[in-house]
């Protein structure tokens, strides 16, 4: 017998824990036999899917998500069969669960559940327990005509009661609707969903035990679990503190990322020597980083690898699908995608207006979470007959399909939400006229006011300055509880939405003498400023922004003054030092205006190091660069206009000469060796005009 064959004949008769049988599915024969991709064909062509799919999928404006889910489905196993689905897949796939539980537990903080502890405990709670009650019923109700056994429609629940984290809340936060009414309620009824996970994820497990050790197995799960996390937590909190304290003073990067993939993994390794999972350990890992002062920077770092591998996660949930089955059973997919995403609408639309919200609150909330969640996904994946065999795999088909049909109309139920809301609720018609009334009510008075947008710490210190020179202002905010402090102190804020025109028109917009815009965010700001300029084009906006790398879109966009708070903060460092070292006050303030008037460009570009912000694009970021001209260089003897390195976007600052540094050069500056320039321009034009002055004589001159 041929060799492949043999081996592929091993490997169906090994027992599947074997190391017979690892051996004999990583040998290479037995890829060839099974017509397996290698490693690097298979990572082709899952980035070559993945970048294709996904990059259309933004186009669409749809989330990344539903793209890895599609791609999936098109490489994988009942498709084009491009990628087979196989063991290692499947566990490469769970880090991308790993770290998004790790996202999760960072995020996991005692404050900040004690602040929304009526919505998670209470609203969330409730979804999450209601729906659990009412599909396990509706499953002991059906088993009579279908077999149907409570063990699977207690999985099936647990799916139905999530709701998508990544796609709702990328689209609050794009429609600036985080601190709006329904924005605070969504977010603690999927805070909750997401702490739901981590019982669901101990409990299944169990339920693939017999029936006779069932009760045996779940209370061992659960002590298992109660002494492996009390001794993580109560240990790794006095532990984790000085352990990244004693790693970060190293100020190595890298050491430090390579740090929280051991915490990250190696929790999650412990937990599954427990017999629990891998994600359970991850979340308990993000816990314990959670209470250190690196909580933030080590979100920022795993970020790519949650991304990244949480895509992967989907790609192979979507090559679970297999679309023959959803054909031949569409009817049971169009009902399995409407019913549950109507039940979950009524249900939670219902229980908001329980919990005292409007109509039209309820309303967008029950749209915004009534699709399917990845972790509906995640519980699915570990019940299936790929994990524990709680859910036969027909029925996994149909579910999965009907879940992911669910997530992909969520963007639109999501984006047409007040159009649906305005429709069906007479009520928020009223609601919105109240709103604009007060809003109206509060400006009726205020002539040539400044119009305040956003009431935060930078709001209020602007108010309060206002109010010594006896300036009148309107302020609007979408905080309820901090207008309600505010107002009851006096202050002239009330509740509206400064991206729309309504509102702004009815806070006195043509009237006003000044419009403030306070939101740090880029996208929040520009959209806040076209609806003002599209109803006001003479009213001056100023703007304010963190640094410079949006300085010049907002001007673009209409802004009268963009206020850069890092160079501000810089100008006014310079400044006190100035005058602390005997400079004239008279000196300094003129420096600081000239600064002012030249739009910072003094401030534009700075040395990068290696502990410099990333949040800007490399492209985007103007620098400066210090060049040495050595010997022999296309540049020496020739001046700054022969070469043509201004004409490419490089300014020369400076040129250093013999140790004397001369600022501001003339074109016609003849450069000599050893001169030291100090060049600002972008990274592309910087490498150019370095290629061009470096490059030896009787080389390119220009690129």
């Amino acid at each position: 017998m041929a060799g492949p064959d043999k081996l592929y004949l091993q490997l169906l008769e090994a027992d599947v824990f074997s190391g017979q049988y690892i051996k004999a599915l990583t040998h290479p024969l037995t890829f060839q036999a099974l017509n397996v991709p290698n490693a690097l064909e298979l990572s082709l062509i899952l980035l070559l899917v993945a970048v294709l799919v996904v990059s259309l999928f933004r186009h669409w404006k749809l989330p990344a998500m539903l793209g890895y889910l599609c791609a999936g489905i098109v490489i994988g196993p009942y498709s084009l069969g491009i990628v087979p689905d196989i063991p290692q897949t499947r566990y490469l796939a769970e880090f991308g669960v790993v770290f998004l539980m790790f996202s999760i537990g960072l995020e996991f903080s005692l404050p900040k559940l004690h602040a929304m502890r009526k919505v998670v405990f209470g609203l969330g709670m409730a979804q999450v327990g209601l729906t659990v009650v009412g599909v396990v019923a509706l499953g002991y109700l059906i088993q009579f005509f279908f077999p149907v056994s409570l063990k699977t429609a207690f999985v099936l629940a647990g799916a139905a009661a999530m709701s998508s984290t990544a796609i709702v809340s990328k689209l609050l936060s794009e429609r600036l609707e985080l601190d709006s009414p329904h924005g605070r309620q969504i977010m603690g009824i999927l805070l909750f969903q997401d702490l739901a996970v981590v019982p669901l994820l101990i409990v299944i497990p169990a339920l693939s035990e017999h029936a006779g050790h069932l009760t045996m197995t779940l209370s061992l799960a659960v002590v298992k679990a109660a002494l492996v996390l009390g001794v993580m937590l109560v240990f790794g909190q006095r532990m984790m503190n000085r352990w990244m304290t004693f790693v970060a003073r190293s100020r190595s990067q890298e050491l430090f990322v390579l740090n929280v993939l051991l915490i990250t993994l190696g929790l999650a390794w412990l937990t599954e020597l427990a017999q629990l999972s891998l994600a359970l350990g991850a979340f308990v890992a993000g816990i314990l980083i959670a209470e250190t002062q690196y909580r933030h920077q080590v979100e920022e770092d795993i970020k790519p690898f949650r991304d990244v591998l949480l895509g992967l996660f989907f790609v192979t949930t979507g090559m679970l699908l297999n679309p023959r089955v959803v054909v031949d059973h569409w009817a049971w997919v169009i009902a399995l995608t409407v019913l549950p995403v109507l039940a979950k609408l009524v249900l939670i639309t219902g229980l908001a207006r329980l919990y005292g919200a409007t109509t039209g609150t309820a309303m967008r909330t029950g749209l915004y979470l009534a699709q399917a969640g990845e972790f509906g996904f995640v519980l699915l994946a570990n019940a299936g007959d790929g994990g524990y065999g709680l859910v036969p795999d027909p029925w996994l088909q149909t579910i999965t399909a009907s879940m992911l049909l669910s997530m992909l109309a969520a963007p639109f139920l999501i984006q047409y939400s007040n159009r649906i809301v305005l429709r069906f609720s007479s009520q928020e018609w009223m609601q919105k006229s109240l709103e604009l009334h007060q809003v109206a009510q509060r400006s009726l008075a205020s002539a040539k006011h400044v119009l305040i947008c956003g009431f935060g710490r930078s709001g209020q210190h602007l108010a309060r300055i206002l109010d010594r020179e006896n300036l009148h202002y309107v302020a609007l905010d979408l905080d309820p509880d901090r207008i309600r402090e505010a107002t009851a102190a006096g202050d002239s804020v009330v509740f509206g939405d400064a991206a729309k025109r309504e509102t702004l028109i009815a806070a006195g917009l043509l009237r006003a003498s000044c419009v403030v815009v306070t939101f740090a965010e880029f996208k929040a700001a520009e959209k806040v400023l076209m609806a003002v300029r599209q109803l006001a084009p003479n009213v001056p906006v100023i703007v304010r922004t963190y640094d410079e790398s949006d300085l010049e879109r907002l001007t673009a966009a209409g802004a009268t003054e963009v206020v850069p708070e890092i160079l501000e903060g810089s100008l006014m460092l310079g400044s006190q030092a100035l005058m602390i070292l005997g400079v004239p006050v008279s000196r300094v303030v003129k420096q600081i205006r000239n600064i002012r008037e030249s739009r910072y460009q003094m401030f534009r570009g700075v040395f990068k190091g290696i502990d410099d912000e990333q949040g800007t694009p490399e492209n985007q970021l103007v620098r400066l660069h210090s060049l040495l001209v050595e010997p022999g260089a296309n540049g020496v003897g020739r001046s700054l206009a022969e070469l043509g390195v201004l004409e490419r976007g490089v300014e020369v600052n400076a040129i250093r000469r013999r140790g004397i540094r001369g600022g501001d050069p003339s074109p016609e500056t003849r450069l000599e060796a050893g001169d030291v320039l100090v060049l600002k321009g972008t990274p592309d034009a910087l490498a150019a005009a370095e290629s061009i002055i470096l490059s030896k004589r009787g080389g390119a001159s220009s690129l």
